[in-house]
């Protein structure tokens, strides 16, 4: 927040908003470093907003999963600010794109941290207004033409959050998620409490881009620069994912037969299969990868449908490495184009000649997003399926099998196009090698595919965390008591 509005106060001096982007990315990172760290040292933090106790004042509450994704987010806000400096124009930059960066950063972690379920939608509120900015920004038409489905169907998601919250709160009588838990548990209206809980389902379900409402994500998310791409393909639809995480585990837990087990359940299915498929019929590098979000999507919710410890560890695994592994994706297709001026991968080819390090750089996250050992997406989906055959979910099995073998045909089709064959003739190279700027492309990438090597070497303490993470979901009453305490 004191990025956004410090870069909004130096919009006529573009030098200072690119440090104070960087410094602010990174301070979010170390941030982020440390609330995971002392999470794991003291357990649940709580800070009431004002003084105001819980349940009747804004509480803020970091447990492993919400500090997690903030450590998350900030990796991804430094590799975007360092990334932007090499490719966001003049026009961008003058036209608000680093404050818009950083409020929408931070709606992100406001959401991630909120402990509020009203304060959740002010968060998602300020995250969409800064994205719907982003999105804009450059006045393009296909730019407009995305933006129109997104702004559409994420309005009708947040009228739909609304009122879900409404009818919460006046069934309950409350909105703090720790208080609701409580009174939902010794509630008298298990219909009224499905119902609602359902409206939240499509309103996060929308925003996380899950079947049947994802066609706005393919429709827009390729169509800003690659930087912007990058941080909303990473981040912004994970914020939906985490919500439903939080309230699926937390507050509605009444029904799980019919909410987690039937329609959780169905609905990762269809957008595994669904976004897999959509992938596989495109050609253009970012349109594969914006439907790959959609199906990748399919695991976390199968991983929470499931609601098995396991399951749970699974799909928070998979949200962490999907979203550095998906950023690198896309910011390594904003590497590509600078080499021969275009995504479109009939007018790709050669670039394991010309650029053997990209190739490289490519491999390591397309491979792991399709789940070859020993990268982190391996270990996303082993946890995931194995949870599935441990439930004897067979059908959801064999769909997240053939998924992963989908994912693997776009990502080879990627490599086989745009760096296997030769250079189409009528394909002009950009600057190439050339470019002054090339360093500060490859820095990120470089930084995020080690950190997917990392996850992937480094497995074993990833998996515990996200254990430890489970056990912590599936334990709610140890975050009841962190925000209540005596007071429930």
């Amino acid at each position: 927040m004191l990025a956004g509005a410090l870069t909004l106060i130096c919009w006529r001096w573009r030098l200072v908003q690119r440090w104070i982007s960087v410094f602010s990315g990174a301070g979010l990172l170390l941030a982020g470093l440390h609330l995971l760290l002392q999470v794991q040292e003291k357990g649940i933090l709580v800070s009431t907003m004002g003084a105001w106790p819980a349940p009747y004042g804004i509480t803020l509450v970091a447990d492993l999963l919400s500090a997690i994704m903030v450590l998350v987010a900030g990796v991804i806000g430094l590799a975007v600010a360092v990334y932007s400096l090499a490719t966001m124009s003049r026009n961008h930059e003058a036209f608000g794109y680093y404050p818009l960066l950083h409020l929408m950063l931070c709606g992100v972690v406001g959401a991630f941290l909120t402990g509020d379920i009203f304060n959740l939608y002010v968060w998602f509120e300020i995250m969409l207004v800064a994205s719907f900015g982003l999105l804009i920004l450059g006045g393009e038409r296909s730019q407009m033409e995305g933006a129109l489905k997104y702004v559409t169907l994420n309005l009708i998601s947040s009228a739909l959050f609304l009122t879900a919250v409404g009818l919460l709160y006046g069934y309950a009588g409350t909105l703090n998620m720790a208080d609701l838990a409580v009174r939902l548990a010794n509630g008298s209206q298990p219909g009224l409490v499905t119902v609602i809980a359902m409206l939240f389902l499509v309103a996060f379900g929308i925003k996380a881009a899950a079947f049947p409402l994802f066609f706005w994500l393919p429709a827009s998310y390729h169509t800003p620069p690659v930087a912007i791409s990058a941080v909303f393909a990473g981040l912004l639809t994970k914020v939906g994912v985490y919500a439903l995480y939080r309230v699926f585990s937390l507050i509605f837990v009444q029904d799980l037969d019919f909410t987690h087990h039937t329609v959780l359940m169905w609905m990762g299915i269809f957008t595994m299969l669904t976004g897999v498929l959509g992938a596989a019929a495109q050609f253009e590098v970012r349109r594969i990868l914006s439907f790959h979000i959609v199906s990748q999507i399919g695991y976390m919710l199968v991983g929470l449908a499931l609601f098995t410890p396991l399951a749970i560890a699974g799909g928070v695994f998979y949200i962490f490495h999907h979203i550095i592994v998906k950023t690198n994706l896309f910011l390594i297709s904003g590497v590509m184009y600078r080499y021969h001026g275009s995504y479109d991968l009939a007018r790709l080819g050669g670039l394991y000649r010309s650029a053997p390090w990209l190739a490289l750089l490519f491999l390591i996250p397309a491979m792991s997003l399709a789940g070859l050992p020993p990268l982190s997406g391996f270990f996303a989906k082993y946890t995931v399926i194995k949870a599935g055959v441990l439930a004897e979910s067979w059908f959801m099995v064999a769909i997240a099998l053939v998924v992963g073998l989908l994912t693997l045909y776009s990502m080879i089709k990627i490599w086989a196009e745009a760096f296997w064959k030769p250079l189409p003739e009528d394909a002009k190279p950009l600057r190439g090698g050339g470019d002054p700027h090339r360093y500060l492309l490859y820095l990120p990438v470089v930084g995020l595919a080690l950190i997917t090597l990392v996850i992937g070497f480094g497995a074993e303490w990833f998996v515990q965390l996200a254990m430890d993470t489970a056990a912590q979901l599936l334990s709610p009453e140890l975050y009841i008591e962190a925000v209540l305490g005596g007071s429930q």
